[in-house]
């Protein structure tokens, strides 16, 4: 290779999200068409959780340190503390029905459930997994750059004053307000537009789509 190659700079074309051409577009009302949308069997990211771990792990270490010493003590010929026995007075006295140990039940058993909740579903529930460029790499788009990505291209439909676009894991959704045109072109150039624009989001699952376009409201 020559020094003037060498000097030349990288002029290799980006991804991008392209525009659709001029040619007819099938409608994606519904849904993104795309036929390799559902290709990559790529799951949700999972979530380390590390603040609710922590907070388990020190609440779990602290009652264990103090139950612990307070045991240790006890064998040593000590005095148990007053804590554990006003706890062992009221567990012996105490009836099981009444509402403050039901309440303190029911709390646990809500800890207990939502502790299950978080171990077992993955979390991250603002990141929309992306079919894999390649083995053993996995890529997520937030789903607030979606809804940006895909409102800067509604907004390139001619009639279209303003959109709000709502991604969520499963639809997305565009509020129009449209200022002339008939309102079902309007629609129908969104759909066409919204739907393109899904399937080049690269989205390992396709999202459905739902449109309303709306006169703007009169003052």
């Amino acid at each position: 290779m020559s020094d003037h190659d060498a000097e030349q700079p990288d002029t290799r074309r980006l991804p991008t999200l392209d525009k659709p051409s001029d040619g007819p577009t099938q409608s994606t009302s519904g849904a993104a068409q795309t036929s390799t949308a559902d290709d990559g069997r790529t799951g949700r990211f999972w979530s380390a959780r590390r603040v609710p771990a922590a907070l388990v792990a020190l609440v779990v270490l602290a009652a264990a340190g103090l139950l612990l010493y307070d045991v240790a003590s006890v064998r040593a010929e000590r005095p148990a503390m007053a804590w554990r026995r006003r706890l062992a007075g009221e567990l012996a006295t105490r009836h099981l029905d009444t509402s403050w140990v039901l309440a303190a039940a029911a709390v646990a058993v809500v800890l207990g459930i939502w502790l299950i909740v978080l171990a077992v579903t993955p979390g991250l529930r603002q990141v929309l997994p992306m079919r894999p460029a390649a083995p053993g790499i996995r890529a997520g788009l937030d789903r607030s750059a979606a809804a940006l990505v895909l409102r800067d291209r509604a907004m390139e439909v001619a009639g279209v004053q303003s959109v709000r676009m709502i991604v969520t894991r499963r639809k997305a959704k565009a509020h129009a307000v449209s200022h002339f045109r008939e309102l079902d072109a309007v629609r129908g150039d969104l759909d066409t537009a919204l739907g393109e624009g899904l399937r080049q989001l690269g989205l390992a699952h396709r999202l459905g789509l739902t449109v309303d376009v709306r006169r703007p409201k009169r003052r």
